[in-house]
């Protein structure tokens, strides 16, 4: 009740982007009371890991990974940081977050906005040193990377596509526990036709091989698709995934769409373009989710996200097959607590 006082009074008053970065500072200054707390313990083990629970937080809330512990310590099982690119860049223009409070919705046009691939990974090798320092030595979240194209890149160079993916797996690779190939972001031109199977295979084959050959272990690779593709294109990824020994597909990113809305027609025109994450995308994220487990069967790793609100979203994105769940709009609208209140209602 205290976090919606504050949501409401506070929070939804200051502009989206400026709002989540005094959030996030506030929980990266909290770590340290934070990490007293215990965080709930429900073990899975997926792709080879050890996840503490099932419920994660999606990429997009720590994109330029400086707050992962401090995350992990509010309840969630792991992180995932990013997107990163090859390169760094600024993003699109500003203002570029949106709120929908009527959907429980947020809209996004950033535009992949991080540090790059370089300065994430000195970031990365940091913390490994400062983690491996502690005493006890602190055992880490499980962390994963979820990496995409630099805008500048064209999207119809498959060379220089699959060259600047692979620089970030080259970079990133060493310090991730599983790695994620993100080609459904709606915010950078032309990344979306990346999904199509002609030319993701190559793609993820580069992002393998680049992995394999910068690690003495093997770094699980998942792809991160689209709520908008249609369902035959959703079973072609699938089938895709199998044939080629990909670890898992995480399903959703956020959806194009804008049917169904609750919001003031008028604001949802205003707040224009980008990808719309939170209530409204859940039905449309749990069907893709049950489409991929009926095709690939129960051993491959399928990550749910998209509209997981409630406990009772998150058990049913497990009865539709998830392994594992992420979330990022329900934690923005319920607040710091979010993550164990999920865990709890679905123990």
């Amino acid at each position: 009740m205290s976090y919606d006082l504050l949501f409401r009074q506070g929070f939804s008053r200051l502009d989206a982007e400026r709002a989540h970065r005094l959030g996030f500072r506030a929980i990266r200054a909290a770590r340290p009371a934070l990490s007293r707390v215990r965080r709930p313990e429900a073990p899975v083990t997926a792709m080879g890991l050890r996840f503490p629970n099932r419920l994660g937080l999606a990429a997009g809330f720590d994109k330029n990974a400086v707050g992962i512990d401090a995350l992990a310590a509010l309840g969630f099982g792991h992180v995932e940081v990013g997107t990163v690119t090859g390169e760094p860049q600024p993003g699109n223009p500003r203002p570029r977050l949106f709120r929908l409070p009527a959907d429980g919705a947020v809209v996004n046009r950033m535009g992949f906005n991080n540090d790059g691939a370089e300065a994430v990974a000195r970031r990365l090798d940091a913390r490994r040193h400062r983690l491996a320092r502690t005493e006890p030595p602190e055992t880490p979240t499980v962390l994963g990377v979820n990496i995409g194209k630099t805008k500048v890149v064209p999207e119809d160079d498959a060379t220089a596509v699959a060259a600047d993916y692979a620089k970030s797996a080259r970079l990133l690779a060493p310090y991730a526990d599983y790695l994620v190939v993100n080609v459904s972001s709606p915010n950078t031109p032309g990344l979306r036709s990346l999904q199509s199977v002609e030319r993701l295979e190559p793609l993820l084959t580069t992002v393998r091989r680049t992995a394999d050959d910068v690690t003495e272990r093997r770094v699980p690779l998942l792809v991160k698709i689209a709520p908008d593709l249609a369902d035959d294109d959703v079973l072609a990824v699938a089938d895709l995934a199998t044939a080629t020994g990909l670890d898992g597909v995480i399903a959703t990113n956020t959806t194009i769409a804008r049917e169904g809305l609750t919001s003031d027609p008028h604001r949802v025109e205003q707040v224009g373009a980008g990808g719309l994450s939170g209530r409204p995308l859940r039905d449309r994220a749990a069907a893709v989710l049950r489409l991929l487990r009926e095709r690939v069967g129960e051993e491959l790793t399928l990550v749910g996200v998209g509209g997981i609100t409630t406990p009772e979203d998150a058990r049913q994105r497990l009865d539709a097959g998830a392994t594992l769940l992420q979330g990022y709009t329900g934690f923005v609208y319920a607040g710091p607590w979010w993550p164990r209140r999920v865990l709890h209602g679905i123990a």
